[in-house]
């Protein structure tokens, strides 16, 4: 049964969703219910028939899947609906295309004896796994289900969860990860610890070979946080998930801090304060709905190209707009989203982590219908200065697209770093220099349009010609300086008056607040107007689409963590 807070969702309306919702068994399996903490294999207590022994052994594997299917029960999975929560397999339904879910270990049982643990057993353990289409393409799945002793890790979770990463390094799909997990579980002792060490390990060498998406549904505590903090991406529900290392009540013990769970690590943390989580979204299936859209943008592997999706939205559409939107003021903020929507396939941009360093945009979009990563600066906020959070976020991203053959666009509208005592102290050095870093090691193309400031170390960290840009355009009110022309005049010039301060000023900005100088030196390829912007870009993707560029071999760089 749907529960009542989830029935008015438009995807529950259709027909479509009704065919993949996972049927209630029949009343066999009702009766059974009350069998589920008894082993799975102890089929002597089943009624036995004067039949054939196949045609006996199908009956018992009948109602063992039928088992498998329900988890830990109805009464379990009612109470996860009055929670506002999906089931792993109802999860599982709307992630996956209809008919497409081949599952894996369905009858896999944990193997541990100790607390009573040989009487608490259940068809497949707490996990279901297995591969399906998102739009006709190959991923791995596997969904924590919670209503098997709480979703917690043992061995056999631990088994099923590294089949299936196996199998997708071998065939080079995806792999995405529904949490909903209490953490280990502590009757199963080291088993677990191993259990999850096994799964970080297949994290670290999937990296940059397969993308990873984790999609957390409920809590995800303890050792379950570190598997998606290795993945490329984490999806939030609101109001029902939570990551935590440590949960409310250790942390009381330990610091004597009154925390509730969502306040210690719910998806308002983690989309907007920590940056854990590159998205939040509303309870329960929106997650699940971004995620498959999300996967649209993805290849499925290093070796594949990124998906082309068919559009009718011309290369030579001009959007006349765009002169308009970037004030005559220098220090007047605009946003950037309605450049970056006009340039774009459809006006469609999905954002990663849009409430987390709003200063730095960072998302997924189409030019023609290719898959492009943006970055981009965001003058409406810290007037889109770098600071350490947003050099962390486009740094990560910046090396995901690189990682993936993702083609790289730069909007840069930069006055420098963030200048500030909190900030030299946090170490803006340090993190600054990962963006640095990230764009220089980029091999991926880098197409790079500058529609303002571009100022001092700034300027040479956002995708300029000097770190190997392929494509560096500016628009004709663009500025290409150290600094602003106020500033500079202040420390070239001490002790003038006012009078002859503003002559100097209005000397540098003639000299400086244009691209021509850098024109001229060969640092940008053309200036050109904002409405030949999309074409533009358009026709260098074309030209890259056979870029190749290999980096010094090395085992790997140390890059400043």
């Amino acid at each position: 049964m749907i529960p009542a807070i989830m029935r008015s969702h438009p995807l529950l309306q259709s027909a479509r969703f009704a065919a993949r919702t996972i049927p209630r068994v029949g009343a066999r399996s009702a009766a059974a219910g009350g069998a589920h903490r008894a082993s799975a294999h102890d089929l002597s207590a089943l009624p036995v028939q004067p039949q054939s022994r196949v045609a006996k052994f199908r009956e018992d594997l009948k109602v063992l899947r039928e088992r498998a299917l329900l988890g830990g029960g109805q009464k379990r999975i009612d109470s996860q609906h009055k929670k506002g929560k999906l089931s792993a397999r109802e999860r599982l339904s709307i992630l996956i295309d209809e008919g497409s879910f081949l599952e894996y270990d369905q009858l896999l049982e944990h193997r541990c004896t100790e607390f009573g643990m040989e009487k608490d057993k259940y068809p497949g353990d707490s996990v279901i796994t297995g591969q399906g289409l998102i739009n006709g393409r190959l991923v791995f799945v596997f969904s924590h289900d919670f209503t098997v002793l709480g979703g917690s890790l043992g061995e056999a979770q631990s088994l099923k969860i590294q089949k299936i990463m196996d199998k997708a390094m071998l065939m080079g799909a995806p792999v995405i990860g529904l949490n909903d997990s209490g953490g280990a579980r502590i009757q199963e002792g080291v088993d677990s610890l191993g259990g999850y060490a096994e799964i970080f390990q297949r994290n670290v060498l999937a990296s940059g070979v397969i993308p990873q998406i984790s999609v957390i549904m409920g809590p995800c505590a303890g050792g379950s946080v570190y598997s998606p903090a290795l993945t490329d991406f984490i999806l939030m529900v609101e109001d029902t998930s939570q990551l935590f290392v440590t949960g409310p009540q250790v942390v009381k013990t330990v610091t004597h801090e009154d925390v509730t769970a969502a306040e210690l690590g719910g998806a308002h943390i983690h989309s907007q304060i920590s940056g854990v989580a590159s998205l939040a979204a509303p309870p329960p299936m929106d997650a699940l709905l971004s995620a498959r859209r999300l996967f649209r943008y993805l290849p499925l592997n290093n070796r594949d190209p990124p998906p082309r999706r068919f559009t009718t939205d011309s290369r030579d559409r001009q959007e006349m707009s765009l002169a308009r939107i970037v004030p005559d003021d220098p220090n007047t903020p605009y946003d950037m989203h309605e450049i970056i929507y006009k340039i774009v396939d459809d006006n469609d941009f999905f954002e990663i982590m849009p409430n987390f360093a709003k200063n730095v945009i960072a998302g997924f979009a189409r030019l023609e219908g290719r898959t492009v990563g943006v970055v981009a600066n965001q003058p409406a906020h810290l007037a889109g200065c770098l600071d350490i959070d947003g050099a962390c976020k486009a740094a990560r991203f910046v090396r995901f697209c690189d990682a993936f053959n993702i083609p790289l666009v730069t909007m840069v509208d930069v006055p420098g770093f963030l200048p500030g005592v909190s900030q030299e102290h946090r170490g803006i050095i340090r993190h600054g220099a990962k963006l640095l870093y990230a764009y220089a090691e980029a091999t991926v193309p880098k197409l790079t349009v500058i529609t303002r400031k571009a100022y001092g170390g700034a300027y040479d960290v956002m995708a300029s010609k000097h770190l190997r840009g392929d494509i560096n355009l500016a628009w004709p009110n663009s500025e290409i300086a150290v600094m602003g022309a106020a500033g500079a005049v202040n420390i070239i010039f001490r002790g003038l008056d006012k009078e002859q301060t503003a002559k100097e000023v209005e000397n540098y900005s003639r000299l400086f607040a244009n691209p021509l100088t850098a024109a001229r030196r060969g640092f940008i390829d053309d200036v050109i107007e904002p409405h030949l912007t999309r074409t533009r870009l358009c026709m260098e993707l074309d030209a890259l689409l056979n870029k190749k560029l290999e980096n010094p071999w090395k085992k790997h760089g140390n890059i400043p963590l």
